[in-house]
């Protein structure tokens, strides 16, 4: 049998408690050993305010899963490699594509297995897209990608600062499944971002990639929430519907696999760790980071919570 994980999960928010939490107290594979937060705590288990302290106090702990917000992400993440543990990454991985680069070159100079993940790849529909894509010639591709900031991000200002990639931190969950599931590469070729008058990062935009693929991102909509993929190919059309989880082709249904996103990304860090290895895929921040410097701006009325 596998010798169980102990993990320490930093940033103790929405995100953390809603999916980490559960996810590693329903495995086999992990035991939530402590946590790092300036206020946040979980019951039942130690909690620090520094990541020295504890990385210092637990050398037993062998991995560190960070649930921060982007931007102080790359800090705590160097400290927990320097310190010899295993480290995996909420998305986006950092809050540039150099520091997920120097993080990914530390891990491999020290040995360390670095999970950067991105959950939506977990969707329970997106392995069976996958599959079907792989033989065909897509024609077009159309990402709808429109949700409310104010219902999953209530009150958190941070996502409109530089650094908290504004529309993009739900939009990159959909360029991570474009980019899983298509059978060719694309890249941008032109944006139009939206800015509110008073806010650093945007809150709509509209890509256009390469072989016919285009995305519309847009954080305004109220009501049912829009989270769809649709791909045309010269076999039938593909749609994936709820962020992943439904797959439908040529208007039937397909089962999904029944996973859930987090349980499996956990699964995933166990069978990583084990196998002494590091996942640290970027493609969906260089699309981003294609975006901001391709985007064309707009500027829009002023947006607040």
């Amino acid at each position: 049998m596998a010798e169980v994980l102990k993990v320490a999960l930093v940033g103790i928010g929405k995100i953390a408690r809603d999916q980490h939490v559960p996810a590693i107290r329903a495995s086999a594979d992990w035991i939530l050993a402590a946590t790092v937060s300036r206020q946040g705590r979980v019951d039942g288990v130690e909690a620090y305010t520094d990541i020295d302290r504890m990385l210092a106090e637990r050398p037993e702990i062998s991995v560190v899963s960070l649930c921060l917000p982007p931007v102080p992400r790359f800090a705590y993440a160097r400290a927990a490699l320097a310190a010899g543990r295993h480290v995996m990454l909420e998305k986006p991985p950092g809050a540039t594509l150099a520091e997920v680069q120097m993080l990914r070159d530390l891990a491999g100079r020290k040995g360390l297995t670095l999970f950067a993940t991105w959950h939506s790849r977990m969707a329970s529909g997106v392995a069976a897209a996958k599959r079907w894509l792989s033989d065909k010639q897509v024609t077009r591709a159309h990402i709808t990608w429109r949700e409310d900031v104010r219902k999953w991000h209530p009150g958190q200002d941070w996502v409109f600062e530089p650094g908290g990639m504004g529309v993009f931190d739900p939009g990159i969950n959909a360029l991570s499944i474009i980019t899983e599931i298509l059978p060719m590469p694309i890249h941008l070729t032109g944006a139009t971002l939206e800015y509110p008058e008073n806010r650093q990062t945007p809150i709509a935009a509209r890509l256009t990639f390469s072989d016919g693929v285009s995305a519309d991102f847009d954080w305004r909509q109220q009501g049912p929430q829009t989270w769809d993929i649709e791909v045309e190919t010269g076999e039938g059309v593909m749609v994936l519907h709820e962020g992943g989880n439904r797959l439908v082709i040529d208007g039937q249904e397909v089962p999904g696999s029944g996973a859930h996103e987090y349980p499996a990304l956990y699964a995933r860090m166990a069978r990583l760790v084990r196998d002494k290895q590091s996942d640290v895929d970027v493609t969906p921040m260089i699309h981003l980071a294609d975006a901001l410097t391709l985007g064309r701006r707009e500027m829009v009325a002023p947006f607040d919570f």
